[in-house]
């Protein structure tokens, strides 16, 4: 099966997640099939703490792919603030 999960990178202590396409056999951080985006947990005011394909992200999930529920997560919660800004706007 494959799965859209987070990929773990950056120095210990400073979490930085590559958003990957991987079959699930294969290990955490390891061989993956396509990027796409990243999560900084750790991100200041000034910078991007969350960005994703959304083009590449509908064709994986139309072809089968199913997200984590940590992916999931963070899906739901960086969409919900674009919402609000287009809502205000």
């Amino acid at each position: 099966m494959v799965v859209i999960r987070l990929s773990r990178g950056g120095a210990k202590a400073r979490p930085f997640y590559n958003i990957v396409v991987a079959d699930k056999r294969v290990r955490r951080d390891g061989r993956f099939i396509e990027r796409l985006g990243f999560f900084n947990p750790l991100a200041k005011d000034g910078e991007e703490k969350l960005r994703v394909a959304q083009d590449r992200l509908t064709y994986w999930r139309g072809v089968g792919a199913q997200a984590s529920p940590t992916v999931e997560r963070l899906l739901k919660q960086g969409t919900l603030p674009a919402t609000a800004a287009a809502a205000a706007a």
